[in-house]
């Protein structure tokens, strides 16, 4: 056993390089926020509750993509509800950790409430958005237990006086969202529309329970749902965008960065990502109002702001499988040559959720027969309506799978329009010890479609984190 615990104990290396101090400058302008201890959990160091305002004179849009576990917890019900009452229009988050607040009934729901009147009263009145619940709630924890909500309602008052705006309060806030994380996911990103600079910056966390699907909220200008321990996640940005755009937007960008990471293949009850668009950097006209991207009015402008979110969610996306619990190797599954995206993407999917795929992976051993068996238990999409037309099926000749090193150096490729290669088994060593792995799959079918997957390895760290997470 002991020689069972070194192996493991030296391959997990640390992730605190992955967390650094960030410009000042690099973040958006009109929010102030702090992360304190409110008591949520027991050891007085640890922060646990988050609170962001939008100080912008503004309107402030909103979006969010929650959860579909039919056990929604409380805050996503309560987050959801208040989107749709308030039309996309929202100043403030608050968030704690340590509890999910997840299945505790009438008392949950009433937690989440006290939560966002008292966390509204830290904003400053506007006469456009004055008289409604202002502000969207995120918990995340161990599930079944109610909140010590006298705590975290004395938290939010004293949070007041800790509110800022530079590197430290964007980090206090971060540490507040962590639960099994090893450090802080916080990034900033700077982009440019139409000759203005504007900012991103967001937080997200979550290391295990992470197979995220999910659809925009409930607002009247959402999209179908469609495909797209608890994620949680806020991104900011000073860009004014309306709030059906921003919406459209975040739901692009969640389908390709949150809802294409896998961890353990478990979906949360309070997955939560939320974006904030408080215009505070956007040009005014002469009479002080901005003017909001839109993509029927600006579809270019629209964009290049879809695309800078995409890809700044990529990056949060990608910390939390950095992080996966007990995780030793990144591993991106990259399908290509499918039918449509959708098929690409459950394909990408189930590779990186096969506990045979990830065991090997941490074995360091190139079984790609079980990446083959993985993708051809997926069935392809129906390419018609009509049910007399046979739905394409994936042709095991037509199939390639290699290797691609994170080093530089050359692929390997094992298989070749269906023909195995003879793989040398040395040179395959050599890539699958790196840190950092890169797995194509080529159906080979002539298609456009082709998603990418961002997932970790499974090792023996991670059954025990799970076996005493509550301990």
């Amino acid at each position: 056993m002991s020689l069972v615990f070194r192996r493991w104990a030296s391959s997990i290396s640390s992730k605190a390089h992955l967390h650094k101090p960030l410009p000042d400058s690099t973040f958006p302008v009109g929010y102030k926020l702090t992360g304190i201890h409110a008591g949520v959990k027991k050891n007085k160091e640890i922060l646990d509750l988050g609170v962001i305002l939008s100080t912008s004179s503004h309107p402030t849009s909103a979006a969010a993509c929650f959860t579909r576990n039919a056990f929604k917890a409380a805050p996503v019900l309560v987050s959801d509800e208040i989107l749709s009452r308030n039309g996309g229009r929202v100043r403030a988050l608050v968030v704690n950790s340590g509890c999910a607040n997840a299945v505790t009934g009438k008392q949950g729901l009433e937690d989440a409430w006290s939560m966002v009147k008292h966390t509204t009263s830290l904003l400053p009145v506007l006469d456009h958005n004055s008289s409604k619940d202002d502000a969207l709630v995120m918990s995340t924890g161990v599930i079944g237990q109610n909140l010590p909500i006298s705590n975290i309602i004395a938290g939010i008052r004293r949070a007041a006086d800790s509110l800022s705006s530079d590197f430290a309060a964007w980090e206090r806030a971060a540490k507040a969202f962590m639960t099994t994380d090893t450090f802080p996911k916080l990034r900033s990103r700077v982009f440019t529309i139409n000759g203005v600079q504007y900012r991103l910056a967001g937080m997200d966390k979550g290391a295990g329970m992470i197979h995220p699907d999910m659809g925009p909220a409930s607002t009247s200008f959402s999209s179908p749902r469609q495909l797209h321990a608890t994620l949680l996640g806020c991104i900011m940005t000073d860009a004014a965008v309306s709030p059906r755009s921003l919406q459209n937007a975040l739901t692009y960008a969640v389908d390709r960065s949150f809802n294409s990471i896998s961890v353990d293949g478990d979906m949360s009850t309070n997955d939560t990502i939320i974006v904030l668009a408080n215009g505070a950097a956007a040009p005014t006209d002469t009479n002080g109002h901005v003017q909001e991207i839109d993509e029927e009015t600006d579809k270019d402008a629209f964009d290049v702001f879809k695309k800078a979110l995409t890809d700044f969610a990529a990056d949060l996306a990608q910390l939390v499988v950095r992080d996966g619990e007990g995780a030793t190797k990144f591993v991106a599954v990259n399908v290509k040559g499918a039918p449509t995206y959708k098929d690409a993407h459950a394909i990408a999917s189930k590779i990186s959720t096969s506990a045979l795929v990830k065991t090997a992976l941490y074995g360091e051993d190139a079984n790609w027969g079980r990446i083959l068996a993985a993708t051809g238990s997926v069935p392809l999409s129906p390419s018609s309506s009509s049910s007399t037309v046979p739905p394409p099926t994936i042709d095991p000749s037509k199939v390639s799978v290699t290797f691609i090193p994170s080093d530089g150096t050359a692929p390997l490729p094992v298989l070749v329009n269906g023909e195995p290669e003879k793989v040398n088994e040395d040179r395959a060593k050599e890539i699958l010890v790196l840190e950092d792995i890169n797995v194509v799959v080529d159906l080979g079918l002539g298609g456009e479609g082709e998603a990418t997957y961002w997932t970790c390895d499974f090792s023996y760290e991670y059954v025990r984190i799970n076996g005493d997470y509550r301990s």
